[in-house]
């Protein structure tokens, strides 16, 4: 179903329509996914979601495309949502809101639609995606899920685990439409909030200067904050030795936060005595201790 041009700044947002747009938008997204290019959804593919019930969507320079994404209906047994099956905006586009505007969009045809959800996984070690998902849209982690794709030949170093963080966006929650409104946690919120909360995985500087995990506690007390790398990139090239480790302790943090009912209620990037660290702020939820979220069907 067409949606309606929409404009914003000097772009314009709109669903793919021409095969050649199709092509160029498989060609976005070995660009932007980099080391996970062979996650990229091809063009055919895109193509035959547009046109079932499923969104492919655009941001245009022009006649240039700058970014994409896709949805495809899902269903679990119980509700009918859309599934996100890529987002990608070209590097140089990538500090013009791009993205979050995409995924605005994505929000606005869902509902139109008729449904009320949109579900999607990324990389739990992935500034952006967990700054976009969770900062921005206001969309909750409900799963981790452990090499969900299987060993990733193509990464840099070689065989990578595609561990992935479940989300599910409630597109007419009040948080979300805060979020989308810029409301905000200020900067002196989130340093609050990290003094506040027990830390799930403890880290320190390496060799090269760039932080590392030394050990993985569980969470204690009302709220508990989990660190992630600040440039998941600069380990990969600068520290490759440590890629795993960083991996398993993520994958453990929150593990070991699931299972005791913590939930994931944030996600910035905070100060911390000149130093830019990220990090994502759970709570335990009143059902504490019920086990961790069951695996998205």
């Amino acid at each position: 179903m067409a949606a309606p041009v929409g404009r914003s700044g000097d772009f314009a947002f709109r669903p793919l329509k021409k095969p050649e747009e199709y092509r160029h938008a498989e060609e976005l997204q070995r660009e932007a996914l980099g080391n996970e290019a062979a996650l990229s959804v091809p063009s055919p593919l895109l193509r035959s979601v547009q046109d079932n019930g499923g969104l492919v969507l655009g941001a245009f320079a022009d006649i240039y495309l700058a970014g994409v994404t896709a949805s495809s209906i899902g269903w679990d047994g119980t509700t009918l949502y859309h599934q996100s099956l890529v987002t990608a905006v070209r590097p140089e586009y990538q500090n013009h809101r791009v993205g979050l505007r995409l995924k605005a969009l994505q929000r606005d045809e869902v509902l139109r639609l008729g449904l009320g959800e949109v579900r999607w996984a990324f990389d739990p070690l992935q500034r952006a995606a967990a700054s976009l998902a969770v900062r921005h849209l206001g969309a909750r982690p409900d799963a981790y899920l452990a090499n969900y794709y299987g060993h990733l030949e193509a990464t840099d170093p070689p065989r990578d685990e595609s561990d992935r963080l479940h989300v599910c966006w409630t597109l007419r929650a009040a948080e979300v439409e805060r979020r989308l409104a810029g409301e905000l946690p200020r900067p002196e919120d989130d340093l609050r909030r990290h003094a506040a909360s027990s830390a799930v995985v403890q880290t320190e500087p390496g060799e090269s200067g760039l932080r590392l995990p030394t050990a993985v506690e569980e969470p204690s007390g009302p709220t508990a904050s989990l660190e992630i790398p600040f440039d998941f990139g600069s380990i990969r090239t600068h520290e490759p030795g440590s890629v795993r480790r960083w991996r398993h302790a993520v994958r453990d943090g929150f593990r070991a936060a699931f299972d005791l009912g913590y939930a994931v209620e944030d996600f910035a990037a905070v100060s911390l005595e000149h130093e830019r660290r990220c990090f994502y702020f759970l709570s335990q939820s009143p059902t504490a201790g019920s086990g961790s979220p069951p695996v998205p069907g």
